[in-house]
């Protein structure tokens, strides 16, 4: 009964203060000489103004439950995973590599794309981990540096001189993966593919993980008291590197589900920030996998309405940003929220 009823008052907080941020952020748009009306219904009419715009926002939504759950299992250990950005570009170029080159049966050929993507991403987040357990470099630094790496990396194979450039284009690409590899659309015409379904899934997974298993237990306890964790024999280096290994997981099966299921191939700086954003989701969902799911909707709907208000010229799409800060902003001020509940019941 008291886990129901703090569940119910920390969802009341959130819905607050997303509330709280969309008010102030229609002040900012008023007082920015835009119309306000105008911009929300036309944040709405992009995010969920029918069957196109729907997908535009599951769509843009799928990496990001990927990337809000790579950060959160990382934070659950204590540690700040600034790198899914990085390791969902590795993970996605794998899984072109694999899609494009590997031959095999139909659904064989979408686990191994996924598993490639995934254990690829896995590498990308175990450099960190080690480097934090064996020789305490702060992961904040090096997960941000190596996404930076990757990225840059990444641009070199897909250049027009790369080793996987593909020759028939001039863009920064590679060859298209197999049919065999793809994942089947589930919203057509929308780009709404079964990584959507994987998502969720390994949402529930990672949800099980932390929650229901000893070993999520022991890797909450790292995140919670570090010395209380080693004084009950956990062994703290090896749950660190599990942690960043698993949050690299997480972000190389967004990369794959773009490759697989939107994209059909890798393309150059194919994401505008889905691992950033992941950052944001993790937070919003209060390090919750299930909350990272909606809170991942929220971002997808921000993005794909954020299109729609700069096309329609109602305000610059960045208006959406805009907005996206202050709900991030209130939702890591709870404090704020509880003050301001607290006064108001005086």
């Amino acid at each position: 009964m008291l886990k129901r009823s703090t569940l119910l008052r920390e969802m009341g907080i959130t819905l607050l203060s997303i509330t709280l941020a969309f008010g102030i952020g229609a002040f900012i748009i008023w007082a920015a000489g835009f119309s306000v009306s105008a911009v929300f219904i036309n944040l709405w009419k992009g995010a969920f103004g029918g069957k196109l715009a729907i997908g535009q926002t599951l769509t843009k939504a799928t990496p990001i439950i990927f990337t809000s759950l790579s950060f959160l299992i990382a934070f659950r250990c204590g540690l700040f995973n600034i790198g899914a950005e990085g390791q969902m570009y590795i993970g996605a170029m794998v899984a072109a590599v694999v899609g494009a080159h590997l031959h095999l049966p139909i659904v064989l050929h979408v686990v191994a794309c996924l598993a490639a993507g995934g254990l690829a991403g896995a590498f990308w987040g175990w450099i960190p981990g080690y480097l934090k357990a064996q020789r305490g470099v702060n992961e904040f630094v090096s997960t941000m540096m190596l996404s930076y790496v990757a990225i840059g990396f990444s641009d070199y194979l897909v250049a027009p001189r790369g080793p996987l450039h593909d020759d028939k284009y001039w863009a920064n690409q590679t060859v298209r993966i197999a049919a065999t590899a793809a994942l089947p659309r589930i919203l057509k015409p929308t780009q709404v593919s079964m990584a959507l379904a994987v998502a969720i899934f390994f949402a529930l997974l990672v949800w099980y993980y932390l929650f229901r298993t000893p070993a999520g237990y022991e890797l909450r306890s790292v995140g919670l008291s570090p010395p209380a964790a080693e004084y009950g024999g956990i062994r703290i280096k090896r749950k660190l590197i599990l942690a960043l290994s698993l949050a690299g997981l997480l972000a190389g099966l967004a990369g794959s589900g773009e490759v697989l299921g939107t994209h059909f191939r890798f393309i150059g700086r194919f994401s505008p920030g889905y691992g950033w954003d992941g950052i944001a989701g993790g937070l919003i969902a209060r390090a919750h996998p299930i909350g990272a799911i909606f809170a991942a909707l929220l971002m997808g709907a921000l993005r794909a309405g954020g299109m729609q208000v700069q096309r329609s010229g109602a305000a610059p799409g960045d208006i959406a940003a805009v907005l996206q800060g202050l709900v991030i902003f209130f939702i890591i001020a709870p404090t704020l929220v509880r003050t301001l509940i607290r006064w108001r019941r005086r």
